[in-house]
């Protein structure tokens, strides 16, 4: 099986939150303009939304026991596990209650429209929750980058750029770097009589 770091969390959770937002979308624009196809396309992404969110929220609960953390970013990680949870809940609701009306033929009602779009806003919450424990926390990366000056794209230099418009400013306490290009000339020298050759300079 592929590893992948931590987990499979980070793969599911964006068809997590795609899915289930393009659904919200959908209800509202297809229930405000009595469009049966969008509609319909939005319970297709309500319920494959959530067949993905069982996997997501797994994968989530494995990487929050399972992935190495400090006390900051374990208290990310339960505040972001605390929005979790309920919105899955309420998604998983909201596909069974879909899932009933189609069955029975009922359409669409407001209310349900309402808690749908309610549920898209703690999806995003949840969403920008998660992204702040690996963006703001670094948890889960096997490296941070070292960023110098205010890691904007001048305070540093690109393979390839041209070294006088990118190159860091040298500080005093900083030593200059050696390049290796750079050889000290030899200096003419002779053989003795005893090589067995003329002497001769290089």
């Amino acid at each position: 099986m592929i590893e992948i770091i931590p987990n499979w969390h980070p793969i599911l959770v964006h068809f997590t939150i795609g899915l289930l937002a393009v659904s919200g979308l959908l209800y509202a624009v297809g229930y405000a303009f009595k469009r049966d196809n969008l509609l319909t396309v939005a319970r297709w992404n309500l319920w494959l939304g959530s067949l993905i969110t069982i996997a997501t929220v797994l994968a989530g609960l494995y990487a929050y026991s399972t992935v190495a953390h400090d006390g900051a970013s374990h208290a990310a990680m339960t505040n972001h596990k605390n929005w979790a949870l309920p919105t899955a809940s309420v998604f998983l609701a909201l596909s069974l209650w879909a899932f009933i009306k189609q069955r029975g033929g009922k359409p669409v009602s407001l209310l349900f429209v309402i808690l749908i779009l309610m549920a898209s806003i703690s999806l995003g919450i949840t969403g920008f929750k998660g992204a702040e424990v690996v963006y703001r926390h670094g948890t889960g990366v096997m490296r941070m980058p070292v960023v110098e000056g205010d890691g904007g794209h001048d305070s540093h230099a690109h393979v390839g750029d041209n070294a006088h418009d990118t190159a860091p400013e040298h500080h005093d306490d900083m030593p200059m770097p050696v390049n290796p290009t750079i050889i000290e000339p030899t200096p003419p020298h002779g053989h003795d009589d005893n090589s067995g050759h003329d002497n001769h300079n290089h």
